[in-house]
């Protein structure tokens, strides 16, 4: 009882002191360190990126396992329109919520996640990012970005309508062997470089060849009209899937669309080129016996040598002539170069830079980035002027996740739709000029208005500009 006076006569804190005493003891409690709330180890579900990835297998199963690798992604969401893919990623991830249309996917789960992953045949890259951002999400998009300019186009546009964190999974990009040479190049140690060479032994799929017979039987895990998605209807055909759509027009972008990406990513960084002005192209021909040329416009072409013009840009005293080759062609080796010294870049695939006081080169990925003659490599000097990713090309994956994380404008990423964009339109403008060829019955020089968005001296490959989809897929 004589607590309970003394109580009566020494009143409760006033309003004023208890909201001041509940507003110290609450500032005390969120400065306590997040690993003493969570655990060990413990990251805030604020510090966390939750991904629905769309096309879980092949490169979207290696795609998954490098975001989840950063340890700050949470894998959600799964779709595929083959169940026989997906099946390792559905196993890998058992919590993660299985569909086979995108389009379910976000209908029924866009308020669940944040950001999207899009590893998918390069027919559908467009139809299912330019969705996601519209619903606010984040979008990592395989290379190339996209199958045709006018989509290019439209994303780069989107990504800043929308205001969403955006990469291209060109992982070289974030290589350091592309920021050395634009290092290198800054430092004037290879002139001004005024030719470009990059090259790989793609196709290593089947190309220039006649459409095969139809094959009646649709594996029941695989949904083909899905798969179609925006390409025309067609009966389905044997190994078309997973792999070698690559070699025709409705689904992929050929050698170009494949390691483009990642060999010409180089040449945008260290000379600063954009858009191209004109280009042209000889491609490699095919017969269907000893004496008949083939003629096969829906698949890509066997072989390619593209030429690039770019006009002069702030890192260059003229115009940049940039040449593409595939199907196993290489530039002439250079005379710099030892005899016994291999020239050609890992896996058939490089990026040269020819200056006017010296070259140098890489492999793919920008990788083995190295001064000719090579003995200049080791000790060549440059400042330091670009930031390196933690794991390089490994750590591409961990970049758009902390970009994501961070916000958009937040962070700088290697290959954000900025940049990848206008990548990508180079390289299929450098299409146009192999199906002109195929079109013109020869090698023409193709004229671009970048501002218009269309060849000026020849309408017929315009039409591959912005290419119509099947009713029912719409941007």
């Amino acid at each position: 009882m004589a607590e309970e006076k003394d109580n009566n006569k020494k009143p409760n804190a006033s309003r004023r002191e208890f909201l001041k005493t509940s507003t110290v003891a609450a500032a005390g409690f969120m400065i306590v360190p997040r690993f003493v709330l969570g655990g060990k180890g413990y990251i805030a579900p604020s510090d966390r990126l939750t991904i629905a990835s769309v096309g879980v297998g092949g490169k979207g199963e290696s795609d998954i396992f490098n975001f989840d690798k950063s340890g700050k992604a949470n894998i959600a969401y799964l779709c595929d329109v083959d169940e026989r893919r997906a099946a390792k990623t559905v196993g890998r991830f058992p919590k993660a919520k299985y569909y086979k249309d995108w389009r379910e996917m976000f209908d029924k789960e866009s308020k669940n996640f944040d950001a999207v992953s899009v590893s998918t045949p390069d027919h559908t890259h467009a139809i299912v990012a330019y969705h996601a951002m519209q619903l606010g999400k984040h979008v990592y998009v395989q290379k190339p970005l996209t199958h045709d300019i006018a989509e290019a186009r439209l994303l780069t546009a989107a990504a800043k309508q929308y205001k969403v964190v955006t990469q291209m999974g060109n992982q070289g990009a974030s290589n350091d062997g592309t920021r050395l040479m634009s290092e290198w190049y800054d430092a004037d140690l290879i002139g001004d470089v005024h030719t470009v060479y990059c090259w790989t032994n793609r196709p290593v799929w089947p190309q220039g060849i006649a459409w095969p017979a139809p094959q009646p039987n649709i594996p029941k895990e695989l949904d083909w009209d899905l798969w179609l998605g925006t390409a025309p209807k067609k009966d389905y055909i044997d190994k078309l899937v997973p792999f070698n759509w690559r070699g025709w027009w409705d689904y992929g972008t050929g050698a170009l669309g494949d390691m483009g990406c990642h060999l010409v990513e180089a040449p945008f960084r260290v000379l600063g080129i954009k858009y191209a002005k004109d280009v042209q192209a000889s491609v490699g021909s095919v017969y269907v016996d000893e004496f008949k040329e083939g003629h096969f416009p829906e698949s890509c072409p066997p072989s390619s040598h593209i030429t690039l013009t770019f006009p002069k840009t702030d890192k260059t005293k003229g115009d940049v002539t940039l040449h593409w080759m595939d199907g196993g062609i290489q530039p002439e080796r250079p005379e710099e170069l030892g005899a016994n010294e291999n020239f050609g870049g890992e896996g058939g695939n490089g990026t040269l830079f020819i200056g006017t006081k010296g070259k140098m080169y890489a492999s793919t990925y920008s990788d083995a980035a190295t001064l000719l003659p090579t003995n200049l490599t080791k000790d060549a000097k440059a400042p330091q002027k670009w930031a390196r990713v933690p794991g390089g090309a490994n750590g591409h994956y961990a970049q758009w996740v902390e970009g994501c994380i961070a916000g958009y404008g937040n962070t700088e990423l290697s290959s954000s739709f900025d940049v990848a964009g206008p990548l990508t339109e180079a390289l299929l403008m450098a299409n146009l000029a192999v199906r002109g060829h195929d079109l013109k019955g020869g090698r023409i020089k193709l004229l671009w208005d970048n501002n218009a968005m269309k060849i000026t001296n020849f309408d017929d490959v315009n039409q591959f500009v912005k290419r119509k989809y099947r009713e029912g897929w719409t941007i």
